[in-house]
């Protein structure tokens, strides 16, 4: 069983920004889903475990590695995929698995061979091993994305904004291969995408402006919740109003009009109707929240 253990990790950039508050959490094997709007600091806290920035103060151990003051070690059991994966032009899946697997020291040209052919074999592109990347679809870059992740049979994998731009097809695709490699491996997944926390995710974190501002399972955030969700539509030009006397969770259109998602301890009348919360509610009253408190 693999732990990473990330205590009070800080980073202010040379412009003013604080991308990292004293951010704690505890992972273990399994997908761990790290949730919050874009600006949140999520993509700083993953380059920072990614060994690609350095933190200003705090620590971070991945079982006895020192993420922060032994990159290499890092490096050698991290698999990482960017948000954006980039791909050489006029390049084969084969060639860019077997040129990559080369970088990550894998000398030996017979188990070079055998495991590019595994690789290819796991994400589903065996196949297309001949097509140039260039050419594939935005979700076939992803599973090769996640196909170079696994040479080396890291201990963590990263996995920034990985669905961004996949249609639902894709994106199924993807959840069922991330939830295969996670069966093994600390695999944590950044996104602003509720949907992928609610398929993957059985721990997540909420991350807003900087700070955990929720660490847990996600039914037991939904469960915080129960009995005190309310919903209604309304008019656009009502809505300043309802913002005014009712804390609004979140908003989003419905046949044209806002339809409003409440907190609130008790029933508030006004023709409210109480609702099931779900993630999104979740999601959207733990920003709502650490906004009020800064």
């Amino acid at each position: 069983m693999n732990k990473l253990i990330i205590h009070n990790l800080s980073k202010t950039y040379s412009n003013g920004v604080v991308a990292l508050d004293q951010v704690s959490l505890e992972i273990e094997n399994g997908m761990f889903g790290l949730l919050g709007p874009n600006g949140a600091g999520k993509s700083s806290l993953m380059r920072t475990l990614a060994t690609l920035q350095e933190a200003d103060s705090g620590t971070a151990m991945l079982d006895d590695i020192d993420v922060l003051n032994q990159p290499g070690e890092v490096r050698k059991v991290l698999g990482y995929l960017p948000q954006e994966f980039g791909v050489y032009p006029k390049i084969t899946a084969l060639q860019l698995l077997d040129h990559l697997s080369i970088l990550k020291g894998i000398t030996n040209s017979r188990e070079r061979k055998e495991l590019v052919r595994y690789l290819l074999d796991k994400v589903n592109l065996y196949d297309k091993r001949n097509k140039s990347v260039k050419g594939f679809s935005g979700g076939m870059k992803q599973r090769v994305g996640i196909a170079q992740a696994l040479i080396g049979n890291p201990k963590l994998i990263i996995a920034d904004e990985p669905t961004a731009g996949l249609d639902p097809g894709e994106r199924n695709r993807f959840y069922n291969l991330l939830a295969d490699v996670g069966k093994e491996v600390i695999v944590i997944l950044s996104t602003h995408i509720v949907d992928d926390i609610r398929e993957l995710c059985t721990k997540m974190a909420i991350m807003n402006l900087g700070r955990i501002v929720y660490h847990g399972t996600p039914q037991k955030a939904i469960d915080a919740l129960n009995g005190k969700v309310y919903q209604k539509v309304v008019t656009r030009e009502e809505l300043p109003d309802y913002a005014r006397h009712y804390s609004i969770i979140s908003n989003k259109m419905v046949g044209g009009r806002p339809l409003i998602h409440v907190f609130s301890e008790s029933d508030p009348g006004a023709g409210f109707e109480q609702v099931n919360p779900n993630l999104e509610d979740v999601f959207f009253s733990k920003i709502n929240t650490s906004n009020v408190l800064v």
